[in-house]
C-alpha cells in the first residue's frame, strides 16, 4: 500500500502542471515552456522582425519618394541602393546620408530634375562620368568620405554649392574656374597644399572654405571675388597678400591657428579692420621707392580706380597730402627748428616714414581744413606741422620718461609697446608698490594678450592713477591706449602720474 500511494503521489503533481499547461500528455511542453522564459532565448526570431520592419519602412520611405519627388534614405546603412523596383526619375532632392555606399549609385544619375544630392559620410571614392546627366544639380554634398581628387566634368554642372570636406583631397582641378555659378566652396580638412589661379574665375563665389588643409601661401587672384566670408585657419599661411584689402564685401575673416607674420599676430587679434589698415598701409609702401620718398612722382600719380573704399579713399588723401607738402616746400618753407636742428622737410619726411598710419589721419584732416582756410595754403601746412612736431616731440618726452623710470629700452612704436597695459601698470608699481595688485602678462605659450586681458590692465593702471592722486582732467581714456589714438593725452597721465608728491600718504586697496 505504500508504494501504491506514493505511485499516486507522483502521478498527481505531474497531471495537474501538465494540465496546466494544456494537457495531461504535455510534460515535453513543459520543458520547453521552461526554456522560453531563459537568458538565451532564439535571437532569429526578433531579427526577422527587425529585418521585416525595416524593410517595410523602407518600401515605405520608396513609396512616399514616388509621390513626393523627395527621396530620403539617411542613417540606413545601406550598402546597395534599394530602390530598383520603384520609378523615382522624377526625384528633386535625394538624401543619400549616413550609409555605406561605396559609390554613387548609377540609378540615382539616371534622375534628370534633381537639383539637390546629400551623400555625406559614405565611402564613396570616386564620382562616376555618369553625373554629367544631372543638368539641374545645383547642390552636392560629398563630404566624409573617400575622395582622393575632384574629376574635371563635375565643374561642367551649375553647382551653386560644393561641399567636399573631409576627403582625402590633395589638389583642386584648374577647371573649377568653370563653376561660374557656385556661391560656397567648402573644400576644408583634405590634404590641399595649393589652390590654383582659376579660383578667382568664380565670380559669384561668396563664401570659400579651405580650413584645416596644408595651404602655404593665398592666390592673390581671390582678391577679385565677392567674398562675404573667407576661412583659411589651421593652415601654414604667413602672408596675406596686400591686394585681399580689394575685398570690400568681405564680412568675416577667421585665420586662426596659422604662422602669419604679415600682418603680426598682434593685429590679425584686433579684427579685419586693423587687418586691412595694414594691408592698406603695406600697398602705399610698395607703391613708393624703397629709399626714399619720391614727392613730386606721387603728387602727379593719377587715380587708377573709382575711391569707393575707404582704405583706397585715405591713400589718395595722402597723396592729395603730399601735394600740399610739395607746393608748400617749392615755396621755400626750409626753416630750421632751434631745439631739434633739423628742417621741417627732413621732420616730415621721417614722420611719414615711422607713424604712417597717424600720416593718413592727419591727411585726412589737413585736407578738411584747408577746404576753409585755401587762401593761404603756406599758413595752414605751417599750423598743421607745427601741430604735428610738437605731438611728436610729447611723445618723446613720454618714452624718455618710461625709459629712464623703469630701466627698459621700448621699441619705435610707442603706441604698439603700451597698448597692453603692461608697461603702464609697472610703472604704477614703480612709483607706488602694489598698485595694481594683478598684471595680465605675455607668456611663451601665449605671447600676446587677448584684448580682454589688454583691457582689464589699461581699467587697472587708470583705476591706480586716481586713487594715487591724479587729477580727472589729466587722465586718459582707455581707447586712448587701447587704439594707440592719444599718445599725447596718455603721455599727460604718465607726466601727472610722475609728478605726485612722494611722501603724499595714499591708502590703496587691491585693484
Amino acid at each position: 500500500m505504500g508504494v501504491e500511494t506514493a505511485t499516486v503521489i507522483i502521478v498527481i503533481p505531474l497531471v495537474k502542471m501538465a494540465s496546466s499547461q494544456g494537457g495531461v500528455g504535455a510534460v515535453p511542453a513543459l520543458s520547453n515552456h521552461h526554456l522560453s522564459n531563459g537568458p538565451h532565448w532564439n535571437p532569429g526570431i526578433n531579427q526577422h522582425q527587425h529585418h521585416l520592419h525595416t524593410t517595410r519602412s523602407l518600401d515605405r520611405a520608396l513609396e512616399d519618394s514616388v509621390c513626393s519627388g523627395t527621396l530620403n534614405l539617411s542613417g540606413r546603412k545601406l550598402r546597395d541602393y534599394p530602390g530598383l523596383s520603384y520609378d523615382l526619375t522624377d526625384t528633386t532632392q535625394a538624401d543619400l546620408s549616413k550609409n555605406r555606399l561605396t559609390e554613387i549609385p548609377p540609378e540615382v544619375c539616371l534622375f534628370a530634375p534633381l537639383e539637390s544630392l546629400n551623400l555625406y559620410h559614405n565611402c564613396i571614392k570616386c564620382i562616376p562620368e555618369a553625373i554629367i546627366n544631372l543638368q539641374v544639380l545645383t547642390y552636392l554634398n560629398i563630404s566624409r568620405n573617400l575622395l582622393s581628387t575632384l574629376p574635371k566634368y563635375l565643374f561642367n554642372l551649375p553647382l551653386k554649392v560644393l561641399v567636399v570636406s573631409n576627403n582625402k583631397l590633395l589638389s583642386v582641378p584648374e577647371e573649377i574656374g568653370k563653376a561660374k555659378e557656385l556661391m560656397e566652396l567648402d573644400i576644408s580638412c583634405n590634404e590641399i597644399q595649393v589652390l590654383p589661379p582659376q579660383v578667382g574665375r568664380l565670380r559669384s563665389l561668396r563664401e570659400l572654405n579651405i580650413r584645416r588643409n596644408c595651404l602655404h601661401m593665398l592666390p592673390e587672384e581671390l582678391a577679385d571675388l565677392p567674398l562675404i566670408r573667407l576661412d583659411f585657419s589651421c593652415n601654414k599661411i604667413t602672408e596675406i597678400p596686400p591686394v585681399y584689402r580689394r575685398l570690400r564685401q568681405l564680412q568675416h575673416i577667421i585665420l586662426d591657428n596659422n604662422p602669419m607674420q604679415s600682418p603680426p599676430a598682434q593685429i590679425c587679434l584686433k579684427g579685419k579692420v586693423h587687418i586691412f589698415k595694414y594691408l592698406n598701409i603695406q600697398a602705399c609702401r610698395m607703391d613708393k621707392k624703397p629709399d626714399s620718398l619720391d614727392l613730386p612722382s606721387l603728387g602727379k600719380r593719377c587715380l587708377p580706380q573709382p575711391l569707393t573704399d575707404r582704405y583706397t579713399l585715405l591713400y589718395h588723401i595722402r597723396i592729395l597730402f603730399i601735394n600740399w607738402v610739395v607746393r608748400a616746400l617749392n615755396a621755400n618753407w626750409l626753416t630750421t627748428n632751434n631745439n631739434t636742428g633739423m628742417t621741417k622737410h627732413v621732420f616730415l619726411l621721417d614722420f611719414c616714414r615711422s607713424q604712417p598710419i597717424r600720416f593718413l589721419y592727419v591727411g585726412v584732416a589737413f585736407c578738411r581744413s584747408s577746404r576753409q582756410e585755401s587762401s593761404d595754403p603756406s599758413f595752414t601746412m605751417r599750423r598743421k606741422m607745427e601741430h604735428l612736431r610738437e605731438e611728436m616731440e610729447q611723445i618723446g618726452v613720454l618714452r624718455q620718461n618710461l625709459e629712464s623710470r623703469l630701466k627698459v629700452l621700448l621699441p619705435d612704436d610707442v603706441g604698439a609697446a603700451l597698448m597692453d597695459g603692461v608697461v603702464l601698470c609697472h610703472l604704477a608699481n614703480h612709483i607706488r608698490p602694489r598698485s595694481v595688485a594683478s598684471i595680465h602678462v605675455p607668456s611663451p605659450a601665449v605671447p600676446k594678450l587677448s584684448m580682454a586681458k589688454c583691457r582689464r590692465n589699461v581699467e587697472n593702471f587708470l583705476d591706480a592713477c586716481k586713487k594715487l592722486g591724479v587729477s580727472q582732467d589729466k587722465l586718459c581714456l582707455p581707447h586712448h591706449i587701447l587704439e594707440e589714438r592719444g599718445l599725447v593725452k596718455v603721455g599727460m597721465t604718465v607726466q601727472a602720474l610722475l609728478e605726485l608728491p612722494a611722501s603724499k600718504p595714499t591708502q590703496l586697496s587691491a585693484v
